[in-house]
């Protein structure tokens, strides 16, 4: 949600601003409605003024015995009355129609987002280990020998249909060891405070954080208006809604893993094959509640959480910052880590570490109260993945695989794994 105050004092940076992500200028139609809303407002307390004075007249009429001045002003009381009322409804549908219009204009990029289009114009900024060079062909995930029976993906179709998928056996214990493995670390190394959400969200929470009205298609909604959550960055963020919290509390760091669900409206035929994109998946969330004046040097703590993990689970990664055409709709700023995927000869997102500044704060009226006592101001909001458990899986499972079908799992695993190291090519863990 952007202000209104900032684009009035403003609008030729803000125009800019949404030139470089490739959208176009705005700042005439919004401030014309602004006017528009502000001469209803300004009239409608002109009218009020108007029927409290003829208010007051009536009274004096009537003790004088002038009937006649008494019906005028009684009448011209009604008028005012009527007039302010109308007036009133036309300021509150004008400012809904400028509020609507707010809402669905994205976030302005940081000034050192590089402008770009797409993704073929994102800034890589680092790189982390050597990609492995096997002496066979590597295969993807789901064709690795000892993968393939533990992961259905057609009796998943047949009970839910396209793009899920049923893990068993080793496979489902590996996974749950990542997952597991992941809060671990943000808890007891990265300081992160645990949360269990729920993953059924109003309308409230979805705006709040971004994700309505413009992106309604993208989410499940229940028959009873409940959303299923994309990301418990939604349940997490909008935790503080609302709030004035004490300056003294900042920063709030939290860590949840849930479940999450996505239509992938607009994916057809993008990553059909295996669970690199699918409807109902697994991550581990990292939401951090700031102070304005820490909010970027958050974001970079945050992504440092993040290829923690890949570090510790030796999988080689990239990190690149979003170009203003890449990035999602709430974001200020930011980077995504690419796993290398052997099985696909390529570097895939991993995580996306983001940054929106006071977007969402302003949509949820979340504010802190100054220390010095000064004036409540909006908190700034970040949220990253640390990781996205299905995509690590994928990782571990391609960058760990052997030339007969097993698979040598990463060391810090070991533990969640019972003392067992190895997927074996028949589907067991040793």
């Amino acid at each position: 949600m952007h202000d209104i105050k900032a684009i009035r004092e403003n609008p030729a940076a803000f125009d800019a601003a949404l030139t470089r992500r490739g959208d176009a200028a705005m700042s005439s139609s919004l401030l014309a409605l602004d006017e528009e809303r502000r001469a209803k407002i300004g009239a409608a307390e002109a009218a009020q003024a108007a029927q409290k004075a003829a208010a007051k007249e009536v009274g004096a009429a009537k003790a004088k015995g002038d009937e006649a001045e008494f019906e005028r002003l009684r009448a011209l009381v009604g008028e005012k009355k009527t007039e302010v009322a109308a007036m009133q409804n036309e300021a509150k549908e004008i400012d809904a129609k400028l509020t609507d219009a707010l809402a669905r204009i994205a976030n302005l990029p940081a000034e050192d987002v590089p402008n770009g289009a797409d993704e073929d114009d994102n800034v890589e900024i680092k790189q982390w280990g050597t990609p492995k060079s096997f002496d066979f062909t590597p295969v993807e995930h789901f064709e690795i020998g000892g993968v393939s029976a533990s992961m259905d993906f057609e009796t998943a179709a047949k009970i839910s249909g396209a793009r899920f998928v049923m893990l068993k056996g080793a496979v489902a214990r590996i996974h749950r060891a990542l997952a597991q493995f992941m809060i671990d670390t943000h808890v007891d190394e990265n300081g992160l405070t645990e949360v269990n959400t729920p993953v059924l969200v109003r309308d409230e929470a979805m705006y709040g954080t971004d994700k309505l009205p413009k992106f309604a298609e993208d989410s499940y909604q229940t028959t009873n208006g409940w959303w299923l959550i994309s990301t418990s960055e939604i349940p997490l963020t909008y935790s503080v809604a609302a709030d004035i919290l004490d300056e003294s509390a900042l920063p709030i760091r939290m860590t949840a893993h849930s479940l999450c669900f996505r239509s992938e409206a607009g994916s057809a035929g993008k990553d059909t094959s295996g669970m690199l994109r699918q409807h109902q998946f697994e991550k581990v969330e990292m939401v951090s509640i700031t102070h304005p004046d820490e909010s970027d040097n958050e974001q970079k703590r945050m992504l440092g959480c993040a290829e923690g993990i890949l570090e510790k689970l030796q999988i080689p990664y990239r990190t690149v910052v979003l170009c203003t055409g890449d990035m999602g709709f709430g974001a200020r700023r930011t980077y995504d880590i690419e796993a290398w995927i052997p099985g696909q000869d390529a570097y895939r997102e991993i995580s996306s570490v983001s940054t929106t500044g006071a977007f969402q704060a302003r949509r949820m009226n979340a504010r802190f109260r100054p220390a010095d006592g000064g004036k409540p101001e909006y908190v700034h909001t970040l949220n990253g993945s640390g990781l996205a458990v299905g995509r690590c899986l994928i990782a571990v499972l391609e960058n760990g695989q052997q030339a007969d079908g097993s698979v040598v799992l990463p060391e810090v695993l070991v533990p969640y794994l019972g003392g067992k190291s190895t997927l074996t090519a028949d589907g067991n863990l040793t």
